[in-house]
């Protein structure tokens, strides 16, 4: 953590030296937390700040952005920039790096923060708002109750609360920014509502009414989550647990059940709700109505309320009808799609709660291009996983691009192209796994 906070106060540095700052951030739930964090403490100091948030970083965005830039702004990415230099060096400007992602070559930013330039696996202990925390923290050490939203991302990116992120959550617990209650790792609400429609954890009963009504009438519970008492708690996290066993994988189940951080600073008490509010905006293309959530704006709450709640609805509809067109190879299973919504929570939630024995890959044709999610479980990558190497080098043989973390990673790659890849993906996995699920 020394050597964190080292490069966090080298980019604090870099951008306090700046007149104005152009923040790119991603739209998933840690890309979001991440440049919240950033936008409060730039706020906080004064700063003049424009942001962009993107699906994807490619030339053809940042193309974009190099016209509005003037000659005094500095360019600071957030959970994205450490895998393609190559794009961030065709920025005039001084560039800034606030990431987690395996770096790939020689960065040309003038000041980067990355845990693994630290020896800490950015794929598990530290994610990008818990890295851009560091940075809030080294610009003024009263940005500690920013702390929460840190936790928010980390938490949407499925990370593990040992090591760096542990520290920084044993800090913010300390400081009362965050306090702690044992039960279902989901948003609270209606217990029905929220099984009916909550794709965490994904359930043999989610999405099914019927099967929801005989579940609750058998443990004889009902009412809000947020309001059940010990006991009751208990019995309903105990009968989940039961229904995980049957087919999730080990770390699906410390993933739904235990610690439930409420976050004492912000707007969105129940940390899986904030979670929910930044992944379903950011997939709605109201990535800014999250990040102003994320920033304290009770006026745009009620939106990104409505907004969650009927996207989640809807994923869990994607989810079940996906879960019927899976196929596999010898090291894999996949799904390819047209036009599918959250193609990288479809592939999650299926390799986590369902198929959990092998790595899980989405393709969703869009337009010219195919999207590619691969998703893993800590068990997988314990054998050899690394699904950045074998999505960065499947994509790059096809004449596409991709990479990201060994346990969750990204690609986009030509249409037509689609079965000549994920035969190079198998190709990969099955050394990396040595032939361990054939």
């Amino acid at each position: 953590m020394e050597q964190v906070e080292e490069m966090a106060a080298r980019v604090a540095e870099a951008i306090k030296n700046s007149q104005k700052v152009r923040l790119i951030s991603h739209n998933d739930a840690d890309g979001i937390t991440s440049v919240a964090i950033i936008c409060s403490a730039l706020l906080r100091e004064g700063k003049i700040f424009h942001t962009t948030i993107l699906g994807r970083l490619d030339q053809e965005s940042i193309d974009g952005i190099k016209p509005d830039l003037s000659d005094d702004e500095i360019v600071v990415f957030c959970d994205m920039g450490s895998g393609q230099p190559e794009i961030i060096g065709s920025i005039d400007n001084d560039v800034v790096v606030i990431d987690h992602h395996i770096p790939v070559g020689d960065s040309p930013a003038k000041a980067a923060i990355n845990p693994h330039y630290a020896g800490i696996d950015g794929a598990t202990h530290m994610c990008a708002a818990t890295t851009a925390y560091m940075v809030a923290r080294a610009l003024n050490p009263e940005n500690i109750d920013l702390g929460g939203i840190a936790i928010t991302g980390a938490v949407g990116d499925k990370q593990l609360f040992d090591g760096a992120n542990g520290k920084i959550l044993e800090e913010i617990i300390e400081n009362g920014v965050i306090s702690i209650r044992k039960g279902l790792k989901i948003g609270d609400g209606d217990i029905a509502e929220v099984l009916m429609n909550s794709p965490e954890p994904y359930l043999d009963i989610t999405g099914d009414s019927e099967k929801i009504e005989n579940f609750m009438e058998i443990l004889g519970i009902t009412g809000n989550l947020e309001k059940l008492d010990e006991e009751r708690t208990k019995k309903l996290t105990s009968a989940i647990a039961m229904k995980l066993t049957k087919r999730a994988s080990p770390e699906a189940i410390d993933a739904a059940i235990g610690d439930v951080y409420l976050l004492n600073k912000e707007i969105v008490e129940n940390v899986y709700d904030l979670v929910d509010i930044a992944n379903c905006c950011g997939k709605m293309d109201k990535p800014a109505l999250a990040l102003s959530v994320c920033m304290g704006d009770e006026k745009a709450l009620p939106e990104a309320l409505q907004i969650t709640k009927e996207y989640k609805s809807r994923l869990v509809h994607v989810i079940r009808n996906a879960e019927s067109t899976v196929q596999e190879k010898s090291s894999i299973r996949y799904i390819i799609g047209n036009d599918m919504e959250a193609t990288g929570i479809i592939a999650g939630t299926l390799i986590r709660y369902a198929y959990p024995d092998r790595p899980f890959v989405t393709l969703n044709r869009v337009e010219e291009i195919v999207k590619v999610s691969g998703r893993g479980t800590r068990a997988l990558v314990n054998q050899g996983l690394d699904l950045a190497v074998s999505l960065r080098e499947a994509s790059a043989a096809v004449g596409g691009n991709g990479g990201g973390h060994n346990i969750a990673s990204g690609a986009a790659i030509p249409r037509g192209k689609e079965e000549e890849f994920l035969n190079i993906v198998d190709e990969i996995t099955t050394k990396q796994l040595g032939g361990m699920n054939n």
